[in-house]
C-alpha cells in the first residue's frame, strides 16, 4: 500500500479538495487538526476571485494548522499560489510544508509562521491508519460535494523542535471535494467525530441553501464498513466571544467543553461524552457559511490568512 489517497486528483474551477486530520494525545494534554487545500475554501482571496469569473483553485492552497495544549494556542494559514504547490499521487507540498504517504503512514511536515503573532512551528507528525474506510458519501442531493473518512481511527506521533513537544496519539483523517462553493449549496453545518476502541463515531448535519436540513450518524467498525445509527439527541454548546452557534449531537452528558477555536464564521471545539458506556472525547466543528459571505467578516480574514505573494 503506497497512498490511501490521489493527492493529484484534478480539482475543478471555483471548487476544491482537502485533507483533514485530527489527534489528541494519550495523556489529553495536547491536541491538533491540521488541513491541506487545494482551493481553500475558506480564503478571501479565492471568495473574492471567485466573484469575477472561474477561478483556478491552485491557485489558492494552504495548508492549515491548529496546536491546543500546554504549550498554548498555534494558529498557521499562509496561503499560497501555484508556483508554490506541488502535486503528486503520493504527495501534496506546499511552500516549505507537505503531506506525504510513506509505505502507508501519513507524513506531515510543516515549517510555518503562527498569525497574528509570529512565532514558527516546525514539526514532523505521523498517521498511521488503524482502520481505513472507502466509504464515499454525498453531502447535498446533487453530489456536488463528497466525503470520504479515509482512517477513522489512526494511530498518532507528533514530533515539533517548535514549539518543543513530542507525545502520541489517536487520530482521525478524512478528505472533503466538491464542483461548487461551500457557500453555493450549504447555509451552515455540523460535524463531529470520536472514537471508541477501534470503531469511529461520526455525525454530520447539514442545512442546505433552500433551508432544507439533512443529516446523517454512522459507526465505522473495525473493517472499515459503516453502519447507519440513530442521530443523537440535539444539544448546545453553547457560544463563545464570537456568539456562533454550536449545535451538536449526544445522548449523554457533555462534559470538559473546550473551545479550540472560535471565528467569526466557525468553531471547532471538544469535549466528552458518553457512548456505549464508555467515557469518549468528541471533536466538533460548527460552520456558518452564512456569515462567511458577509462583506464585513470578509474584510477581517486576511489577518488570519495572510497570503504570501
Amino acid at each position: 500500500m503506497i497512498a490511501l489517497t490521489d493527492f493529484s486528483a484534478p480539482v475543478p474551477a471555483n471548487g476544491y479538495r482537502w485533507w483533514y486530520l485530527d489527534a489528541l494525545s494519550d495523556d489529553g494534554l495536547y491536541g491538533l487538526a491540521i488541513i491541506g487545500f487545494v482551493g481553500s475554501v475558506f480564503s478571501p482571496y479565492y471568495f473574492s476571485a471567485r466573484k469575477k469569473g472561474p477561478a483556478d483553485p491552485e491557485e489558492f492552497c494552504s495548508l492549515n494548522i491548529g496546536l491546543y495544549g500546554a504549550t498554548g494556542h498555534k494558529w498557521c494559514m499562509t496561503e499560497r499560489a501555484k508556483r508554490h504547490l506541488d502535486r503528486s499521487v503520493t504527495q501534496f507540498k506546499i511552500g516549505p510544508s507537505s503531506m506525504a504517504w510513506e509505505s502507508g503512514t501519513l507524513v506531515i511536515r510543516m515549517d510555518e509562521i503562527t498569525v497574528p503573532f509570529p512565532s514558527r512551528v516546525r514539526g514532523e507528525i505521523r498517521l498511521t491508519p488503524r482502520v481505513i474506510s472507502q466509504e464515499e458519501i454525498a453531502l447535498d442531493p446533487r453530489a456536488h460535494h463528497h466525503w470520504r473518512p479515509i482512517a477513522p481511527v489512526a494511530d498518532v506521533e507528533a514530533r515539533f523542535e517548535h514549539p518543543n513537544i513530542s507525545w502520541r496519539g489517536t487520530g482521525y483523517h478524512d478528505m472533503n471535494w466538491g464542483a461548487r462553493p461551500l457557500e453555493d449549496d450549504f447555509s451552515s453545518w455540523v460535524w463531529s467525530r470520536t472514537a471508541r476502541g477501534d470503531h469511529a463515531h461520526i455525525v454530520y448535519d447539514r442545512v442546505l441553501r433552500d433551508g432544507s436540513q439533512s443529516g446523517f450518524a454512522i459507526r465505522i467498525g473495525p473493517d472499515g464498513k459503516s453502519q447507519a445509527i440513530p442521530m443523537p439527541k440535539n444539544i448546545e454548546l453553547g457560544t463563545a466571544f464570537w456568539r456562533m452557534k454550536r449545535p451538536a449531537h449526544a445522548d449523554f452528558a457533555v462534559e470538559n467543553i473546550k473551545t479550540l477555536e472560535d471565528a467569526p464564521f466557525y468553531t471547532r471545539s471538544l469535549f466528552h461524552t458518553e457512548i456505549d458506556h464508555e467515557n469518549v472525547a468528541v471533536f466538533h466543528e460548527s460552520l456558518s457559511l452564512d456569515r462567511f459571505k458577509n462583506p464585513v467578516i470578509q474584510k477581517m480574514l486576511p489577518f488570519k490568512m495572510p497570503r504570501r505573494r
